[in-house]
Parts: C-alpha cells; structure tokens; sequence
C-alpha cells in the first residue's frame, strides 16, 4: 500500500528575538530523498519528496541561521526504523555542534552501545506511547551500562496517563531520563494532572529533563495554551529544561505545520528572565549533551 508524502517545512522567518550565542535546537529530525536510505515498511508516511540528504541539511541549517540557532541534536524518525544510518550521517555532516539520539532494541549488546558513542550518539529513543523495538523493562535493564557510556534515555510519553507510574522507577535510574514535548499530555493541557504534576516533582529533584518543544502538536498558533504548562515546568527547575523545534514537523495527523520562530516565540513569552532564557537554550544543553567538552 502505498504511503501518503510529508508536507515540507515552510521557509524559516525570524522570530521576534534571536537565541542568544551557543544555542541549541534539542530536537529535530533529518529526513533524506527516496531511495537514499532505507525506509521502514511499518511507517506511516514517506518522507516529503524531492530534496536528497544534503538538501535538508541545507534547509535545517538555513533555518538555524535564521533563528541564531548554532548547535542541534538530531533525534532519529521512526520513518526509518532501526536503521540509523540517516542520523549518524546527518550528525556526521552537522559537525562537532551536533548530536544524535538513535534507536536500539532490548537486550542491545556491548558493541552496540559502544557504535552509539562512536557515531556521537547521546541517547536512545523510547517511545512509551506507539511502542518500538525498546520496552520501558529494555531501557531499566540497559541504563547501567548506558550511564558508563555517558548515555541517557530519551523517551516520549503521555505524562498525564503515564508519568504516575513512571515516577519511581525513573528516580531509581542510574542515567539520565530527558521526556519529549512537554509530556506530551493527551487528555488536556493542564497543569493539574497527577501525571504533570509528578513529571514536575521528578525535575524538581534533579531526576529527569524536559524539551519544551512540539507545542503546535496540542495547540494552535501562538500556542499560549501551553503557556501555563511551560511556566510550571520552567518553574520547577529551568536548569533542566532543554526547547526544540521539532523540525521538520513529520507525521502532523491533525495538527497544522508550524513556523519554528513561533515556537521560539512562544518560549519567549514565558520565560521570566535573560539568565533562564540562557540556561534554557545554551547552558543546559550544553551539559546534557557535553557540547563543551567536544
């Protein structure tokens, strides 16, 4: 059967204020032309048609220029499966600024997480919500050996259906555990839930971050209904809060395809301070993924 084209991103514009120097995108996604790397037969959409990888490349970093963006984290699209190799590619041709977040499955071996470190790889992927080839008993059993590798779990959930239950087990974690999109909450964006409320405690105490990114998937345009929920998260720790774009917006099912300076915009609007803003785009992430240290 054949798979629908994602849309393509809209040209960058600026936002209202550029990120300051050193900043990082936390989250985005490289997608490469038909053909040129394998793509999953479980996917639910081709990537847009027409540009090769080193098209994309251009476009993610027109739009880092725009935004004064200078660092990124690539996180692998499950469009691809298991294969990793757009991502390690695509972080191979960003440079020494860039990241990758890949996927392994259960019982991954030695070697494998070793490859991870060598392909500049800074964590592994789970998905708690669609599921994938890492279980949440996966990512426990491998985070001692992740740790010793400087490795950490990225993992998207529901928090309002799922951070409840999660909690204990992430304090437990000898490594770090960085939740995508806010929580991604389902049900509602409120501050409220059990879940949220929980995700909140867990940065509170040092145990888990938090990308701010991927409002335009819960709310429309300027996305001030996420605004209580980025204030709350902030105020429980802004040294563990990380934002991303999300670029270049695949898999949108309802949601309307966004313009990254908005989503910029939109944690500029809540956050309460220079120095937060600081620590939000450039310091945190450069201790989390050892920016300085490369």
């Amino acid at each position: 059967m054949d798979k629908p084209d994602a849309q393509m991103p809209p040209a960058p514009q600026p936002p209202k204020r550029r990120a300051p120097e050193g900043a990082c995108d936390a989250h985005v996604h490289l997608v490469a032309g038909h053909g040129e790397f394998p793509l999953w037969d479980g996917r639910v959409e081709n990537p847009a048609p027409g540009p090769n990888l080193e098209g994309w490349l251009q476009m993610f970093r027109a739009q880092c220029d725009v935004l004064g963006i200078s660092r990124g984290v690539i996180v692998h699209s499950i469009l691809y499966g298991t294969d990793n190799s757009v991502t390690v590619e695509a972080v191979r041709r960003m440079g020494p600024g860039f990241r990758g977040v890949g996927l392994l499955g259960d019982g991954a071996s030695e070697a494998e997480m070793n490859q991870f470190v060598d392909w500049n790889m800074v964590a592994v992927r789970l998905n708690y919500v669609h599921g994938g080839v890492l279980s949440w008993e996966g990512a426990e059993a491998m985070a001692p050996a992740l740790a010793d590798r400087g490795l950490h779990i990225q993992m998207l959930c529901h928090a309002d259906h799922h951070m409840a239950d999660l909690a204990e087990d992430v304090r437990a974690l000898p490594t770090d555990v960085v939740f995508d999109h806010i929580g991604w909450p389902k049900d509602a964006l409120t501050t409220e839930s059990a879940g949220f409320q929980a995700l909140c405690r867990l940065l509170a105490e040092g145990k888990a971050w938090v990308k701010l990114s991927a409002l335009y998937r819960m709310c429309k345009n300027p996305y001030a209904d996420a605004d209580p929920l980025l204030a709350a998260l902030i105020s429980a720790n802004p040294e563990r809060c990380l934002w991303g774009s999300d670029w270049p917006h695949l898999m949108l099912a309802e949601a309307d395809m966004p313009q990254a300076a908005d989503l910029l915009n939109a944690l500029d609007r809540v956050v309460p301070d220079d120095v937060t803003r600081q620590r939000i785009l450039v310091d945190n992430p450069a201790t989390l993924f050892r920016f300085d240290a490369a």
